[in-house]
């Protein structure tokens, strides 16, 4: 379970103040996959990023009972000076992982070839994207972050991914960024939606597509 307490998050640039996060209070339940929708810039990754403990909020609190994945396909999650293998083994050592068995995962899973031995910042990001992705799914959480991974590499690793995903989230939770109202459909339950510092959750997916599809019809009037 994640829970959301009074979070707020508040850019000031220039003078101009820009509310990402309006004291949320919302509360994802344990093993639920939820798919996070919300415009461009609305701020969607931030939120990920506060859930993951990587941004700390301007006020308020994100509790939770259980372990939580780094946000997959959020650029930062590697370290750019280690090449793939190492970045590998010293996320397997942060979290107590036997480090051959997730490097040998890894390197088979995200399909690098011999870049997994070279320094990620010659990676481009569809390949930092497999990386994370496969790292994540390595590992063992209670709720997995993805921000629109499985948009990375061709076809074949993109149904490799969605069904090691859907594995994944059969023992666990998620939240889940996607524009993809598709994507929301096949790998989520449950449905939030991020707009203008405010979160709105739903536990049936189909009514979280349906407000959505709203809101962008509005926008778009």
């Amino acid at each position: 379970m994640i829970v959301l307490r009074d979070l707020t998050k508040i850019y000031r640039m220039h003078g101009t103040a820009k509310v990402v996060a309006d004291r949320l209070n919302v509360t994802f339940p344990t093993g639920v996959s939820v798919g996070l929708m919300g415009r461009n810039g609305a701020g969607k990754s931030t939120l990920l990023r506060m859930i993951a403990g990587l941004t700390s909020p301007t006020s308020g609190e994100v509790l939770t009972d259980g372990r939580i994945s780094f946000p997959v396909g959020i650029a930062g999650s590697s370290h750019p000076d280690l090449t793939g293998a190492q970045n590998t083994r010293f996320v397997a050592r942060i979290y107590g992982a036997d480090t051959d068995a997730l490097s040998r995962f890894v390197e088979e899973f995200a399909g690098l070839g011999d870049h997994f031995h070279l320094p990620v910042r010659t990676y481009s990001a569809g390949m930092r994207q497999r990386l994370s992705f496969g790292i994540n799914m390595g590992l063992k959480f209670d709720t997995y972050l993805i921000d629109e991974v499985t948009a990375a590499g061709d076809a074949a690793f993109i149904e490799r991914s969605r069904a090691l995903f859907l594995d994944r989230i059969g023992e666990a939770g998620a939240i889940f960024i996607s524009h993809s109202v598709a994507q929301i459909r096949a790998m989520c339950s449950a449905g939030a939606i991020l707009e203008n510092g405010r979160l709105r959750y739903f536990d049936d997916v189909e009514k979280a597509i349906w407000a959505y599809e709203r809101t962008m019809a509005r926008a778009a009037a």
